[in-house]
């Protein structure tokens, strides 16, 4: 069977999207839509948008949904760009899908619902459907944005998203620059940090994007990104910045750095990467630092007072934390931060004496 027809009820909601609501067996929902999963293609651009399956929680509803008075009173959500005809009846429509060529929709809202039904092939289970016409992909990805963002979805996915979207709420686009930054930092072959930030596209990262991201966002509020985006060629400065920095890190600290995680070495932790964010700032601020060369003497003055992997770091007046003391919050990268800082005007005063 590739054309499945339903009677369903067309809610007003707004003039500009088609909405209806049906029911259908989850085996056929399966069969004329898909569980687009976010992934990256072959030149690091974006496809798909949902998270990666959650084995325990499908595990989770199949246990319930195996009882004989299991009930799904959540409808799943389902997007089309194509393949939908639409028959009104007043407030009802006869809906007819075309699935012929493929899964025609795509599943915004009730993955693991659904997943978790495909394990129970043998139970003829109805859900309900509410589906939305988009105009394109891109509209689609909207969608799925606004209507997950006010549920538990893990931000990180949401963030890897935003680049791909237009015209959403300033508070999610006002995050788009910086989630695109932290793309191209991550998949640029000219980015020293390629391939070493952790999103739901690249598991094996060991760096933070929220990490990455909150030290972009905070440049671009008040420090050398909002200078340098001001320019003509503000986006590619920007990333030459932070990828020129960074890249000088490790190579002046290839031992922390190198092989390590956020549990072996504090600087590839959050609390390390902030707290050099705010000496990158330093840096261009004061010296007007911006290519290698320009960080190098300054932070190989650094290396015989960081703790990154083990000792104490020794903050003054009895003050003093074990290596692996420091977590990320606020309080202990500030205190990270101003002792480093602290040392690079020391060394800067030392000089010009």
């Amino acid at each position: 069977m590739s054309t499945y027809e339903y009677q369903a009820i067309l809610p007003r909601q707004s003039d500009r999207y088609t909405l209806f609501a049906f029911c259908a067996r989850a085996a056929d929902v399966l069969r004329f839509s898909q569980i687009d999963r976010i992934g990256r293609r072959e030149d690091g651009s974006l496809r798909g948008f949902q998270r990666p399956q959650v084995a325990a929680h499908i595990r989770e509803i199949r246990a319930y949904l195996e009882r004989d008075d299991a009930v799904l009173p959540n409808s799943v959500v389902v997007a089309f760009t194509r393949g939908v005809n639409l028959s009104r009846e007043g407030a009802t429509a006869l809906i007819r899908i075309d699935a012929s060529e493929g899964p025609v929709g795509f599943v915004v809202d009730g993955q693991q619902r659904l997943s978790a039904l495909a394990e129970l092939p043998e139970k003829d289970f109805e859900v309900f459907v509410s589906g939305i016409l988009c105009e394109s992909e891109d509209e689609l990805r909207k969608q799925f944005i606004l209507i997950n963002n006010t549920r538990p979805l893990p931000k990180p996915l949401i963030y890897e998203l935003l680049p791909t979207v237009e015209g959403l709420p300033h508070r999610l686009s006002s995050r788009s620059d910086a989630a695109a930054l932290v793309e191209r930092l991550n998949y640029d072959e000219a980015s020293s940090l390629r391939g070493q930030i952790k999103q739901h596209t690249n598991p094996t990262g060991v760096l933070q994007d929220t990490v990455i991201q909150k030290l972009v966002m905070a440049s671009l509020s008040d420090g050398a990104l909002r200078e340098l985006s001001a320019t003509e060629d503000g986006q590619e400065g920007s990333f030459q910045l932070i990828s020129n920095f960074f890249g000088t890190v490790q190579d002046v600290f290839q031992n922390a750095w190198i092989g390590h995680t956020p549990r072996t070495s504090r600087l590839v932790h959050g609390v390390g990467v902030m707290a050099m964010g705010y000496v990158m700032e330093y840096l261009h601020a004061a010296r007007a630092a911006f290519a290698t060369e320009d960080f190098r003497p300054a932070l190989e003055s650094l290396r015989g007072v960081t703790a990154w992997t083990s000792g104490t770091w020794n903050f003054g007046e009895g003050n003093q934390r074990p290596w692996n003391g420091l977590q990320f919050i606020p309080r202990d990268y500030m205190e990270l931060s101003q002792y480093l800082l602290a040392h690079l005007k020391h060394q800067r005063a030392k000089r010009l004496s």
